[in-house]
């Protein structure tokens, strides 16, 4: 049976109110079909966001409606055991020893979560330039350090793509020097190392598991992986929201020496340009004058915002984007190479190698070879 998390938005509740309706919940609950799990309760936000194994989402609106009249504002399906890597859990919490059954359990346990998503920086090129054996053990060296960073810190991991790690932690702080503690880790490493250097781009945002996405944590999982693109000289990319959460060594985001934190302006234009990317890629005729039509701004303005936070002017942003879809395409083996050259928005297999081999010094057949036949060099 699916289960669904909703979210309800609730002014002036309290934690016993929530921990009240969650019985009522549980009383009825057989009527519909459904099992009341758990919930999650956020006093400062004033919002509550309850997991449920049910039918249907109509059936948990009709048993919430039922029980307290709370009908939620939002309802998503979920994976169990995704809800549980970013939160820590799929059920109540346990009472404490001294309660008795007619005890109510009120917790205070917001869902809210600051992500961090890593990737590796140009992992084409390491395969071009290291080989596939040297590029192996850098793989396996960022593994080590950010899976050990993230146990000191309480960093929860909840996805590992083979070339970066999506993680979820209940503080801000704890993120945040998680974060500086893994690129200390790999200045040090890049400090001794000779040409087998390590970067390791690091993205933090923050928000709660249900908004307008249909993805549990969509949107701040969304706008850390854009943040891991901004450019930055071995620093962490930080959204406006976490900067704001941040409580300890504000003196360290001030000198900008290992954190970037984005002004709500350049977040907003960020994601502006990445929503607009994401519908328009793939057409070859979609140029900067449509970017710029879109976004509503002129051309000059746009090369200015455009290379402040992403390094590339227009045309050069819209090719980098073409290409690292590309890159995906090849190592998830969509495709032959003049497949992949128009899937990723290129006018001809030709040009489309060109481009390639210009940004990563490897043409794309080699490096489709490289990734479908693993050579130890």
């Amino acid at each position: 049976m699916p289960i669904y998390m909703d979210r309800h938005d609730l002014p002036g509740i309290t934690a016993k109110d929530v921990a009240e309706a969650h019985q009522e919940d549980l009383k009825i609950q057989a009527i519909y079909g459904c099992r009341a799990l758990t919930y999650w309760f956020d006093e400062e936000r004033q919002t509550a966001f309850c997991l449920i194994e049910g039918p249907h989402q109509e059936a948990v609106k009709a048993m919430h409606h039922h029980a307290h009249g709370l009908v939620p504002y939002q309802i998503i399906e979920v994976d169990g055991h995704v809800v549980e890597a970013f939160l820590g859990r799929i059920e109540d919490p346990k009472a404490s020893d001294d309660a008795t059954d007619a005890d109510l359990l009120v917790f205070h346990d917001p869902a809210f979560r600051t992500i961090m998503v890593t990737e590796l920086k140009d992992v084409a090129l390491m395969h071009s330039i290291l080989g596939t054996a040297v590029t192996g053990k850098l793989i396996g060296l960022q593994n080590e350090i950010i899976r050990e960073a993230l146990n000191q810190y309480d960093g929860r991991e909840v996805q590992y793509s083979g070339y970066g790690f999506l993680a979820s932690f209940a503080s801000a702080s704890k993120a945040i020097l998680c974060a500086t503690g893994i690129q200390k880790r790999v200045r040090k490493y890049n400090s001794y190392a000779s040409a087998q250097k390590l970067h390791i781009q690091i993205g933090l945002s923050a928000g709660v598991p249900v908004t307008e996405s249909n993805e549990l944590f969509g949107q701040a999982v969304q706008l850390a992986k854009r943040l891991c693109h901004v450019p930055s000289d071995s620093q962490v990319i930080a959204s406006a929201m976490v900067r704001e959460l941040y409580q300890q060594g504000l003196s360290v985001l001030d000198k900008g020496e290992t954190i970037r934190a984005l002004s709500l302006p350049e977040e907003k234009f960020l994601s502006q340009l990445w929503d607009i990317m994401e519908t328009s890629w793939e057409d070859p005729g979609f140029t900067i004058h449509d970017l710029a039509r879109q976004i509503g701004i002129s051309k000059s303005q746009l090369y200015r915002k455009t290379v402040s936070l992403t390094g590339y002017a227009p045309n050069d942003f819209i090719k980098e984007f073409r290409l690292n879809k590309a890159v995906k395409f090849i190592q998830n083996q969509e495709g032959n190479i003049s497949e992949i050259a128009y899937l990723s928005g290129f006018t001809s297999p030709s040009y489309f190698s060109k481009c390639f081999h210009k940004r990563f010094h490897i043409i794309p057949s080699d490096y489709a070879s490289l990734i479908a036949n693993p050579i130890l060099l």
